[in-house]
């Protein structure tokens, strides 16, 4: 059992090594110039002391706890996307985030294009790997590892069990490979102009501006109250608002899993209990914005505050998650392992250097980093590329990336297709869930296409 003592040195180790990386960050120009923020440097020290490299410094009770962190700290930047901001209706979401919602769909079909080409193609007829590894890329890639382990079950139950593993390695290297490969994608883009990680750019326009502290009443007419004499500290009451925008969503994913299993879920089948909560937690941040907005008013919020939380969320979460990558997932299979590690690396850097450029506009390297390192490894790791390409949002699109999600995550990346792909792919074959992705694909690009067209 964990203790709170064990809980609190993990939690300094890693508030102490984000000191030691600034302090190298401003010792080591090299790490200034490639942009490399201190959170990506702290995490990996700690996985060069951890014990995947042979020993390990770390004690076992701090690694378990740093295991946890990011599927729970996820849960908190998600949360805040939309807190303290108006919300917009579904028709301007879409005239807004409709280019980068097409791009995502693109880029997840796209990987099972790809898996299943590579099965019916290679793997398959030289391997005898089972047609359900078709799957693999989208699973492990967009998915990450807590997709590949929440399937482990079905996994089995298709009859390839083997493939827990390859996924698990899959999703290693997909994580490794977002950080390391978006970082060379970034210092290139800076070179051209296409991203300023300094932050000097002008930002670009909002769908509605984000109004003044209190809009119901001139700046001179505000009361004007110490911390003292507020009845609760603003920290706290915005650690509370994130709180409730979890417990909806953690409500939402209880009653899904509920309907499930009382309708088609009675003979064991599970779709959504394989959906991830962080969707979830940022539908819970929308109701709790518009539960305030309607009923208590903008000034309620203070958004600079919000962004502080979730930065700091970000920045553990970021250290955590590399600080215990699996560098030891993969001992069999590597033929097919190698043919699909490749085959998703380079089918997300197409998409990203070919079809962004048409389908996201001016800012498509920014607003479609963040895709990619999602796509690549885990939805922290796009977020991280953003913040590193896009320190201050001056693209839009780190809302862009939160609007995507509401149309993305239930279906793909862990969502309702990831769960049900490989019993799909067993019931009717290859070849019919390669037609139908392809269509998707070619779908989603047209849309995409004609979207961008529309942008002035």
């Amino acid at each position: 059992m964990m203790d709170f003592g064990t809980i609190s040195l993990a939690l300094a180790i890693i508030w102490v090594m984000l000191i030691v990386s600034k302090y190298l960050r401003w010792r080591v120009a090299v790490l200034a110039r490639l942009f490399i923020p201190g959170s990506v440097i702290a995490g990996f020290i700690l996985l060069f002391a951890g014990p995947e490299v042979g020993w390990s410094i770390v004690p076992e009770g701090v690694l378990d706890i740093w295991r946890q962190l990011p599927a729970l700290l996820i849960n908190v930047v998600f949360a805040g996307l939309f807190l303290g901001k108006i919300i917009p209706g579904p028709s301007q979401i879409w005239r807004r985030a409709g280019p980068v919602i097409a791009y995502g769909q693109a880029i997840a079909w796209g990987q099972y294009v790809v898996g299943l080409g590579l099965v019916v193609a290679v793997l398959t007829p030289f391997y005898a790997t089972p047609p359900v590894a078709g799957a693999l890329i989208e699973i492990s890639f967009e998915g990450g590892h807590g997709t590949a382990a929440g399937l482990g079950p079905t996994f089995e139950a298709v009859g390839f069990a083997a493939g827990t593993d390859l996924a698990l390695g899959l999703a290693t290297i997909g994580l490794v490979g977002s950080v390391l490969i978006g970082l060379v994608l970034i210092n290139w883009a800076a070179r051209r102009g296409l991203v300023d990680p300094s932050g000097a750019r002008e930002p670009a326009p909002e769908l509605h501006p984000d109004p003044p502290a209190d809009t119901t009443a001139p700046l001179a007419a505000r009361p004007q109250t110490s911390d003292a004499a507020q009845p609760i500290d603003p920290m706290s009451l915005h650690l509370g608002l994130f709180a409730a925008a979890i417990a909806i969503g953690w409500g939402l994913h209880q009653l899904l899993i509920l309907l499930e299993e009382n309708t088609w879920g009675r003979d064991g089948t599970k779709i959504l209990a394989y959906l991830p909560l962080f969707p979830l937690a940022m539908l819970g941040g929308v109701a709790v914005q518009i539960v305030v907005s309607r009923y208590v008013g903008m000034s309620l919020v203070d958004r600079a505050l919000v962004n502080r939380i979730s930065g700091a969320a970000l920045d553990i979460l970021i250290v955590a998650a590399l600080a215990t990558l699996s560098l030891s997932a993969i001992h069999e299979n590597l033929g097919p392992f190698v043919w699909l590690a490749v085959g998703g690396i380079i089918w997300n850097i197409v998409a990203l250097l070919v079809l962004a450029p048409r389908m996201l506009g001016p800012d498509w390297f920014a607003q479609g980093i963040p895709h990619f390192g999602q796509a690549m490894g885990m939805t922290v790791s796009g977020l991280m590329l953003f913040r590193i390409a896009d320190p201050e949002n001056r693209s839009g699109g780190l809302e862009n990336f939160g609007y995507k999600q509401l149309f993305f995550a239930p279906i793909v990346g862990g969502g309702l297709f990831t769960a049900a792909a490989m019993p799909l792919i067993l019931a009717f074959g290859p070849w019919p869930i390669l037609i139908g992705t392809s269509l998707l694909l070619a779908i989603w690009i047209y849309v995409g296409d004609r979207l961008a067209r529309k942008v002035p």
